[in-house]
């Protein structure tokens, strides 16, 4: 089939890039004849093809430096920016995932239909409720009929799936 099939089938299988693959001067005959993977493999079994080491152009001084970050040094008020709300991460990301994940659940149980659930999504991205307690709390004064139960079959069914 080629050389530049077998670099390519070759890269795919060492999963590096076709630059990196090699093809020994002796078996340059049997690589060109190759037509299937299967063969590819066979040859890079034998040692005929391989891959060149990638390289890790990690300094000393870097690897010195992230231990020490690793040890809680160079994280002084110094060296921040941003506030600390923006450096604690994405919990208003976190806060809406589940809210949302509740609603559909209830959505999919028949607890609330789709007028109710368009509301509440929009309600729910316009950072409305702090918690799904309050959400909770005001699903059921807009007339769900949601019980513990359903709560608990719900939060049961979301931990088995994000596990």
């Amino acid at each position: 089939m080629g050389i530049r099939f077998a670099k390519r089938a070759a890269a795919a299988i060492l999963k590096r890039g076709e630059s990196a693959v090699r093809i020994k001067p002796e078996v340059h005959a049997e690589a060109d004849k190759a037509l299937t993977k299967e063969d590819i493999r066979r040859l890079i079994q034998t040692g005929g093809i391989y891959a060149i080491k990638a390289k890790h152009n990690l300094s000393v001084n870097a690897k010195l430096m992230k231990k020490a970050r690793e040890e809680g040094r160079r994280r002084g008020t110094g060296r921040r920016r941003g506030t600390s709300q923006t450096r604690r991460g994405r919990r208003w990301e976190k806060k809406v995932r589940s809210q949302r994940r509740l609603l559909k659940e209830l959505k999919d149980m028949k607890k609330i239909d789709n007028v109710t659930f368009n509301t509440f999504y929009r309600l729910i991205k316009g950072n409305q409720y702090e918690t799904k307690a309050n959400l909770l709390l005001q699903l059921r004064e807009h007339g769900a009929s949601i019980t513990d139960q359903d709560i608990a079959k719900i939060n049961e069914k979301i931990s088995a799936e994000y596990k």
